[in-house]
C-alpha cells in the first residue's frame, strides 16, 4: 500500500534503518579499519610512513627550506615616481630583481622613471 505524502500537512518520509547484513558489514570494515590504525598498517595508503631530511630543501622539516622561506623578500611597489636618482644610490640586487638603494630608499627601474619599493 502506497502512502501519499502532502507537501502542506508536515508530513515527511521516514528512512528505512540498514538491514542487519549491511549492520554487520559496516562493523565489520569500522573494526578493521581502527584495527589497522592501531597496529601501525596502512593498507589503503599509497604513501609509507613520511620522512623529512635534513638539508632537503623542500621537505618541512629542513632547515635550509625553513630558512629560505622566512627570509624570502617581497618587492612592493608604492605610488611614488622620480625621474632621476638621488645622488649616491648603489645598485643592488633583491630576490632576482636589479634596485637601486638610497640611503633607506629603494627605487625600481620603471617604464623610463623610477619607482618606490618597499622590500618587505
Amino acid at each position: 500500500m502506497t502512502r501519499h505524502i502532502d507537501a502542506f500537512s508536515g508530513e515527511r518520509p521516514v528512512a528505512a534503518a540498514p538491514s542487519r547484513r549491511q549492520a554487520i558489514s559496516i562493523a565489520a570494515i569500522s573494526l578493521a579499519i581502527a584495527a589497522t590504525d592501531l597496529a601501525g598498517l596502512a593498507p589503503l595508503s599509497f604513501v609509507g610512513e613520511a620522512q623529512a631530511r635534513i638539508g632537503q630543501p623542500l621537505t618541512p622539516g629542513s632547515v635550509a627550506g625553513v630558512t629560505r622561506r622566512t627570509t624570502r623578500r617581497v618587492l612592493r611597489h608604492t605610488a611614488v615616481y622620480v625621474a632621476a636618482l638621488p645622488t649616491g644610490c648603489v645598485r643592488t640586487n633583491v630576490d632576482g630583481f636589479t634596485v637601486w638603494r638610497c640611503g633607506t630608499t629603494y627605487y625600481r627601474r620603471y617604464h623610463g622613471r623610477y619607482v618606490v619599493v618597499r622590500v618587505d
